[in-house]
């Protein structure tokens, strides 16, 4: 198998051949034929997120075909070779601390997380635990599912914190905006979009995406929006999200790292306003976001990079040279 290996912090990614590897007990062996590339992916580079494994292989939006099943695996959840399935981040949680009793895995004490903490999906084959592992089915491309793996459920379960008002402001325009975008449009639902200032391109697509009103993060929306989710990781986003919201509104941060949130007057938190978090994802998110997926007609905007070309794609993420999401293709 080959990979783009990260061995040191801020450091390219080196195209690595390494030993084809077998599966264990409770585990698959996925043939990876298409891997999402995520900001968070970003974070683990640059070494922004705590207890990261070096080396890793990143990548957790992942694309495949079994092809080989571990120990106890025949005939779990109906996984078998030749199937494709989607792993995400969440890879593996202990299943006996208070959180997965409580069935908050998403809070695990003692989780893995894919590209992360186990190896993920920048290379052509990847081991998944089979418990953790999403039948996909054969409708759409590997192309377009990869960016659901993590950017369509992260915005899945920022959306359900945020509760079901009408008018949702999404601050930061990417991969996972314009597929929740799509989502909320599905629901009947309006969308306020937040670009960066003076990104016409991005603020014309998400109108194009059916954003009722796009502008810069500085500007007030024309009317007070119900709850406001964030997925760019920019504190100084928090105040003007709350400024954004009305009474008794919700700030949602969908981020998994965010830079520091700047001092605020309490006016902005008081009449009731709520800022809140999301951690991460659970199996159950996984099944109710793909269950209902193919019938919500989400088209993911997407930029396909080899996956020699890793460095390259996580270059034009940070640069914003792209809409929606790049995605290798090994």
């Amino acid at each position: 198998m080959h990979a783009m290996v990260l061995r040191a912090t801020g450091a390219p990614l080196q195209w690595t051949e390494l030993p084809d590897r077998l599966p264990g007990p409770g585990q698959i062996r996925v043939q990876v034929t298409a891997c999402g590339v995520c900001r968070t992916d970003l974070h683990v580079v640059d070494g922004e997120l705590p207890h990261r494994r070096l080396p890793i292989i990143p990548g957790h939006e992942i694309v495949g075909r079994i092809d080989a099943l571990g120990p106890g695996v025949q005939g779990m959840k109906g996984l078998e070779v030749g199937q494709r399935v989607g792993i995400p981040w969440l890879g593996h949680t202990c299943g006996v601390c208070p959180y997965c009793r409580m069935q908050h895995e998403n809070l695990c004490n003692a989780p893995l997380f894919t590209g992360f903490t186990r190896d993920g999906g920048f290379a052509t084959a990847t081991l998944a635990d089979a418990r953790f592992a999403f039948p996909l089915g054969e409708v759409g491309s590997d192309e377009s599912l990869a960016p659901l793996l993590c950017a369509g459920l992260i915005g899945w379960r920022a959306l359900g914190v945020a509760g079901p008002g009408e008018h949702i402001g999404l601050y930061g325009f990417g991969a996972a905006a314009h597929i929740l975008a799509q989502v909320l449009r599905w629901q009947g639902r309006s969308v306020y979009a937040f670009t960066r200032k003076g990104d016409a391109a991005g603020q014309a697509f998400a109108r194009s995406l059916g954003a009722v009103w796009a502008g810069d993060s500085e500007a007030t929306p024309p009317q007070p929006l119900d709850a406001a989710i964030i997925f760019a990781p920019v504190g100084e986003l928090v105040p003007l999200a709350l400024k954004a919201v009305h009474k008794g509104g919700r700030v949602v941060c969908a981020g998994i790292h965010m830079s520091d949130i700047p001092r605020m007057p309490y006016s902005l938190l008081w009449e009731e306003r709520q800022l809140l978090s999301v951690a991460n994802l659970t199996r159950q998110d996984g099944l109710d976001f793909l269950r209902l997926a193919p019938g919500m007609g989400i088209v993911t905007r997407t930029t396909p990079y080899a996956l020699q070309d890793a460095n390259l794609a996580l270059a034009d993420l940070r640069a914003g040279r792209f809409e929606g999401a790049a995605v290798l293709l090994p």
